[in-house]
């Protein structure tokens, strides 16, 4: 562990995170790491995502576990590593390697005006069905994917039922042999 630093928005001495897995790949510097309770937090952009990745998957890092959505509408002010601007939403992408023994996590920033982020399915096909339920629940837009169509919500649903500012609607439930008013 290194010295520890000031933690500028809190004013909180903060112990210097441990050297990671991410600082000995090459093809990595530059992307921001952090840590958090024992693991390893990527912050690659829009822009360098699939590069990311790829050079993830080619050290080592060949299974994805996870891929979700988050919608931060009510959280902007949340801690990000500086040079990170928060977004409304984020795709979170959770990485393993077994020879490793070692996961590492991706969080990518993006923008609620534009919700469209590249696909990691010629990377990590795996990821098809759980992009195509980000786009469902988030509408985010993974550009590329082969098949981009709902997966949970009927196709002609109109919305995305997990964005913080999705209405919620009312369905009357009727309970079968419910005695009436008293």
């Amino acid at each position: 562990m290194a010295e520890s630093t000031i933690d500028e928005a809190t004013e909180v001495p903060v112990a210097a995170g441990p050297v990671g897995i991410a600082a000995t790949i090459s093809g990595l510097e530059g992307v921001p790491v952090t840590f958090y309770r024992g693991d390893e937090i990527l912050f690659p952009t829009l822009d360098n995502y699939v590069q990311v990745a790829t050079t993830l998957r080619d050290a080592g890092f060949i299974t994805c576990s996870d891929l979700c959505a988050v919608d931060y509408l009510t959280h902007m002010d949340r801690a990000l590593p500086a040079g990170v601007g928060a977004e409304r939403f984020e795709i979170v992408v959770q990485l393993l390697s077994h020879e490793r023994r070692a996961y590492l996590r991706l969080r990518v920033q993006v923008p609620a005006e534009d919700a469209v982020a590249p696909t990691l399915f010629y990377v990590y096909p795996g990821t098809e069905n759980m992009e195509r339920e980000a786009f469902d629940l988030f509408g985010i837009v993974f550009t590329g994917h082969p098949d981009m169509t709902r997966i949970l919500m009927p196709q002609d649903w109109e919305g995305h039922p997990l964005r913080k500012d999705y209405s919620m609607g009312r369905v009357p439930v009727q309970f079968k042999d419910a005695p009436g008013p008293r």
